[in-house]
């Protein structure tokens, strides 16, 4: 059983971020926590404008989030790791080798699509990105809800 679910990407203010708030939603009846976590935070900041404005106007909130970078602590606690990227599986287990088991794409329901970081992409960017994650998140919610 997951009790503890970590999202990752890699500035930490954008997709991950999405995904946390997203998925701690969906999954608010059961004991799971959820957090996220960058490869290269951008630590301590607000989640990027653009992410965030899409988010709410889909009645989500990110009130009170900061970004933070991944550690191997972090990793350790953990019992779910979702990624981005098929890189980003690689970049999780250099910082901790024996997480390998538990690291996986957002994407996996979805045939291991991967989501590109929308990051100065411009709005559509954040949009397309925001889809892909709700689709993603679902479909994890679904298995992990039961």
């Amino acid at each position: 059983m997951f009790r503890k679910i970590l999202v990752v990407c890699v500035g930490n203010i954008c997709r991950s971020p999405t995904a946390e708030m997203m998925l701690r939603t969906a999954l608010q009846t059961t004991r799971i926590e959820v957090a996220s976590a960058g490869l290269q935070a951008r630590v301590g900041e607000a989640m990027e404008p653009a992410a965030r404005q899409v988010l709410e106007a889909r009645g989500q909130t990110a009130e009170g989030f900061k970004a933070r970078q991944l550690t191997a602590d972090i990793v350790n606690e953990s019992d779910l790791i979702l990624v981005m990227e098929k890189k980003h599986v690689n970049e999780v287990l250099k910082i901790a080798s024996h997480a390998r088991g538990k690291v996986f794409l957002l994407g996996k329901w979805q045939s291991e699509r991967e989501i590109q970081d929308p990051y100065r992409q411009g709005q559509a960017a954040f949009i397309h990105a925001h889809a892909l994650i709700e689709d993603a998140v679902s479909s994890w919610a679904q298995r992990l809800g039961h």
